[in-house]
């Protein structure tokens, strides 16, 4: 900003820019009027153009001089513009403060106004939460202790089933200290192996179709005989439980012990099929095979798993060692055999009882013809019947119809044939 006097020059604006580039010139016309002076005095000759340029230059200056008269006119006009528009400006401001502070007081005022009624309508709805939780808190304890109660009678009713199952279990463990007494005897053991032979025997195979405890020509007893036909004839079956020899091999320590224990079970064994050999099977009598009954699935997969030489052997001597498992399916397959048997003897029975089927079928066929030809001559009796039927009505309606006063003597229909006869009608 530059100020001269009262005046101040705004080198920005084109006013201030317009005045400077004035000034300047000015001052480039004095330094060309010094410049012009100093260089009349080396030239004469150039005086009288030197005045003509000083003539304009003085022109020049009135000009701008009057030009400064009317930028200061102009920048007395734009100052009083801008003036006015500081005052509007400063009144519009003025204006639309006030009217925003209206509306920013109306604005708060319904603020407030909403946040009074939110928080009215909030403590309302916390009231009512309040109530609605105290309820289902009251709900839930009385729940609660509801199902409190009932989570104690059925605790007392599952400890009641402790109870029970406990004594189960004191009884199942005097039944397994009982079952391992019996175990541990060998005539008690065989017994129990001889009564789950019979419980199997019993479920597999037909009354009739077997014998417990056989005895065979040779005085020897066998656990059970199953009656097959020839062949391959009766087979017995025998019970043998080495659990002793099976104990001592789950018992040993170390691999002497082991040994040890595999060769008492392979000896055990092999005793069992060669008893087996030679007392169930007779020629002649028996099957040329047996079957020696382990009751303990253990024993039978630790044979077959281990000792495979032993079960080729007792193949060998015709005896088949069989499980419970096993043995089911084999009498199974037995029962096959004994049905296949009883349906071969059965066969001429069937064969006879077909015969007399078929006799009476043809006997059956000659009947219904006999009764179809009498239905057939009731049918025709009946037609016939029919027929005489409706002449005797025909007649009596004549009969109904006729003037006994207008009878001419030669009227057919009243002749009479002999006695006890019908009068002669028209043939139809």
């Amino acid at each position: 900003m530059i100020q001269i006097g009262e005046y101040v020059i705004d080198p920005a604006q084109p006013e201030g820019q317009l005045i400077l580039g004035g000034a300047g010139l000015v001052v480039l016309v004095l330094l060309l009027l010094v410049l012009t002076i100093r260089a009349s005095a080396r030239s004469a000759r150039m005086a009288a153009p030197l005045a003509r340029q000083m003539a304009m230059m003085g022109e020049t200056l009135r000009a701008l001089g009057q030009g400064q008269e009317q930028l200061r006119g102009g920048l007395q006009q734009v100052s009083d513009t801008q003036a006015n528009a500081q005052v509007q400006l400063i009144q519009t401001v003025e204006a639309r403060l006030s009217h925003v502070q209206q509306q920013m007081s109306d604005r708060l005022a319904g603020v407030q106004q909403n946040m009074a009624d939110r928080l009215a309508d909030n403590a309302m709805r916390s009231s009512r939460a309040l109530t609605e939780m105290h309820e289902k808190m009251n709900a839930s304890l009385s729940g609660a202790s509801k199902q409190t109660v009932t989570s104690l009678t059925r605790l007392q009713e599952r400890l009641a089933v402790i109870d029970k199952a406990q004594d189960n279990i004191t009884k199942l463990s005097g039944d397994v200290l009982g079952l391992q007494d019996i175990l541990s005897n060998k005539q008690t053991r065989g017994a129990f192996g001889e009564i789950q032979l019979n419980d199997i025997v019993s479920k597999a195979l037909p009354a009739g179709s077997y014998t417990l405890q056989a005895t065979l020509s040779n005085g020897r007893r066998a656990d059970c005989l199953i009656h097959l036909p020839n062949p391959p004839g009766p087979i017995a079956i025998d019970s043998k439980f080495p659990l002793e020899a099976y104990e001592a091999i789950r018992a040993a320590h170390g691999p002497a012990e082991a040994k040890a224990a595999a060769q008492g079970f392979r000896a055990a064994v092999r005793a069992h099929i060669k008893a087996i050999s030679e007392k169930y099977i007779l020629d002649g009598e028996t099957a040329d095979g047996a079957l020696m009954f382990l009751p303990s699935e253990a024993v039978y997969a630790e044979l077959h798993a281990n000792f495979p030489e032993v079960v080729r052997e007792g193949f060998a001597a015709r005896v088949w060692i069989v499980s419970p498992t096993t043995c089911m399916a084999t009498l199974n397959t037995m029962r096959a055999i004994l049905k296949d048997a009883r349906m071969r003897e059965q066969a001429g029975a069937i064969r006879r009882e077909l015969g007399l089927l078929h006799k009476d079928v043809e006997r059956l066929g000659d009947r219904v013809e006999n009764l179809d030809r009498h239905f057939h001559q009731a049918s025709r009796d009946i037609s016939e019947i029919k027929i005489s039927a409706d002449k005797a009505g025909r007649r009596a309606q004549r009969l109904d119809n006729f003037d006994f006063e207008d009878i001419a003597p030669e009227a057919p229909d009243l002749k009479l044939s002999p006695a006890g006869a019908e009068p002669a009608e028209p043939a139809e």
